[in-house]
């Protein structure tokens, strides 16, 4: 397939954006570099191109009802223009996706995916329509987006709107929010573990909002940002990349994110066996950090004592941290905090400790 480029395309190439094709997508990596984008975001502001996500509108009668079918998390909870994070999954308990939902009305939702599996997961969703008085309409062609994160998120988008901010709190939204002249949805949500709105409005307004924001945020230190340090700060906040610490094969419950199941909510694609491993978990993604020297890598085999007990799912050094850690999927009872093993890291073993896999909390 023909790699795509979002309409933010030759703004990366101006700004000196080194561009990598990502999930068939041309998107920067990095501009000025991941450190430094890293460090800018924790501390000032950072801005990401993700209009290569995937957006479904879920409209019907029956839109509710069948989210509840459809995902883990309690859809019924949620009030008009709030969001929640949730899982697809299959019969076994593996992930399909882990997705926002956000909740225009009791008959129209907006779900976002995953970049990768957009067409494995709107064929999903429509595979399971069944009796449901519902379409699902993929208008991710459509949509245009960008994420504003940091602690100056606040006061740099409030330059460019008459609407006052901090009125959406977190994991809510408002629609029809003018932005620099364009009419926008504006959430109060990111995937960095800082403040900060994700802003989604037609593929042609999204380079006037791109370039109006990075203009207003030049007094507050924000700086465009790509994929390296988005994914150094999703890990250093303890979130699940898909096919790392969640994946058909490993399920929420494993991933250690049973607070996104509502185990105890009506029938749920999943729920059988995801309440069988509730009470029989054999393995588990951990949080670690090394002890000794290197930097482990996915894919490298954790062990004690010689025997493989598991594997590295995301490895870095963090930035913000200055540590190695990383995070693995180990046999149950080395999933303690604590607990000792070794990474294998170009054949030598290097001691590590489980801790705790939210590695960075905001202040």
């Amino acid at each position: 397939m023909e790699t795509k480029k979002t309409p933010l395309y030759d703004e990366h190439v101006k700004l000196g954006g080194k561009i990598v094709d990502y999930a068939g997508w041309f998107l920067p990596v990095q501009y000025e570099g991941i450190l430094a984008e890293h460090e800018a975001v924790r501390t000032k502001a950072g801005m990401f191109d993700v209009s290569h996500m995937g957006e479904v509108m879920v409209r019907g009668k029956e839109a509710l009802n069948y989210l509840q079918y459809l995902l883990t998390n309690d859809i019924g909870v949620l009030e008009n223009n709030q969001v929640v994070y949730t899982f697809m999954c299959y019969p076994d308990g593996g992930v399909v996706d882990d997705l926002l939902t956000y909740k225009i009305n009791d008959e129209e939702f907006l779900l976002v995916i995953n970049a990768s599996n957009v067409d494995k997961d709107f064929k999903w969703m429509q595979d399971n329509v069944k009796d449901f008085d519902v379409v699902a309409e993929n208008i991710s062609d459509e949509v245009g987006e960008v994420a504003l994160q940091g602690p100056n998120a606040e006061k740099i988008l409030s330059k460019l709107t008459d609407e006052n901010l901090s009125d959406i709190k977190f994991f809510h939204f408002k629609k029809d929010i003018i932005v620099a002249g364009t009419k926008c949805l504006v959430s109060r949500t990111g995937y960095t573990g800082e403040d900060g709105f994700e802003i989604y409005t037609s593929r042609e307004g999204i380079v006037k909002v791109w370039n109006s924001i990075l203009e207003a945020g030049e007094e507050y230190g924000i700086k465009p940002t790509g994929l390296g340090c988005r994914d150094t700060l999703r890990f250093e906040a303890g979130l699940p990349l898909y096919g790392h610490e969640i994946s058909q094969d490993i399920s929420p419950i494993q991933g250690g994110f049973k607070f996104f199941v509502k185990l105890d909510k009506d029938d749920f694609i999943g729920k059988d066996a995801l309440v069988l491993q509730n009470g029989n978990l054999t393995k588990k993604v951990v949080g670690f950090e090394l002890l000794g020297k290197g930097i482990p890598r996915e894919g490298y085999d954790v062990v004690v004592d010689g025997e493989k007990i598991g594997y590295v799912a995301t490895g870095y050094f963090a930035p913000t941290l200055k540590k190695n850690i990383g995070t693995a999927l180990v046999d149950i009872e080395y999933s303690k905090k604590g607990t000792e093993f070794e990474v294998m890291i170009r054949n030598k073993p290097v001691k590590a400790q489980v801790i705790d896999k939210r590695f960075y909390k905001r202040k």
